[in-house]
């Protein structure tokens, strides 16, 4: 486990408004996880006996793959999001552990799966090397992100009236720049994210042998636009970045 002078300082804003997640993107609450997220983790991982969630929270996919007969773990390094998660069940296992120093053996697990969760680890080598180690050679990493380009901080849709005619368009913050912010996501609640490009990831992913197989790139479910009328207009820039790598 990382020490408390090495801490991630994700982790206290985590505990703190652990509920803002719970509350609002699990359960069945949040749109982009029940029409999108969900669906694509359970086509990508059906087969696998064997599978990690690395920055599980409340379990919501760890649950949904134990619930067709795979055995899994989840870890997460939020207390509060691995207590509701043995609070609801299903069938899943549940430890408490930062993704840079996992407490498996060497080639534990058909799968591993990480969902938005390398946007707020600091120690993103270790990380990933740790994914590459417990997972099965010729297994496979399912691996999504906010989509590094077009969620990068500062990014977002412009109605720009100080041209004629006015123009709409995305506007993309410094993608190459590596860096950190505190959001306000919600009223009174502010959440750490890192940024990188996705050849930082990709690099790094290549370097432990987890090799890209698939890459997608969804459009925002309607459930998601319905509830984001002023999105609408973007709706051909995806939110969500999907990888899935091998274990050479």
């Amino acid at each position: 486990m990382t020490s408390e002078t090495e801490r991630d300082p994700s982790r206290d804003l985590w505990e703190e408004h652990a509920n803002w997640w719970i509350d609002g993107f699990t359960d069945g609450a949040d749109p982009e996880y029940e029409e999108q997220i969900l669906p694509l983790a359970a086509g990508e991982l059906g087969d696998a006996r064997t599978i990690l969630d690395i920055g599980c929270g409340d379990g919501q996919i760890s649950r949904m793959m134990a619930s067709v007969g795979a055995t899994v773990v989840g870890i997460d390094p939020t207390w509060n999001q691995i207590r509701v998660a043995h609070e609801r069940g299903g069938g899943a296992h549940y430890a408490r552990s930062t993704a840079d120093e996992l407490p498996f053996a060497d080639a534990s697990f058909d799968a591993t799966v990480a969902c938005l969760v390398f946007e707020h680890i600091d120690a993103v080598d270790a990380a990933i090397a740790e994914v590459a180690r417990v997972t099965k050679p010729g297994g496979r990493f399912c691996f999504f992100l906010n989509h590094p380009l077009l969620q990068t901080p500062g990014s977002g849709w412009i109605d720009d009236h100080m041209i004629d005619p006015p123009e709409q368009y995305w506007r993309i913050g410094p993608y190459l720049v590596e860096s950190e912010s505190v959001e306000q996501v919600e009223l009174g609640v502010w959440i750490r994210f890192i940024h990188r490009p996705l050849s930082r990831y990709l690099n790094t992913l290549a370097e432990h042998g987890l090799v890209l197989e698939r890459m997608l790139e969804p459009a925002p479910p309607p459930g998601f636009l319905e509830r984001a009328p002023e999105y609408f207009e973007a709706a051909t820039v995806p939110r969500l970045l999907y990888l899935r790598l091998r274990r050479t």
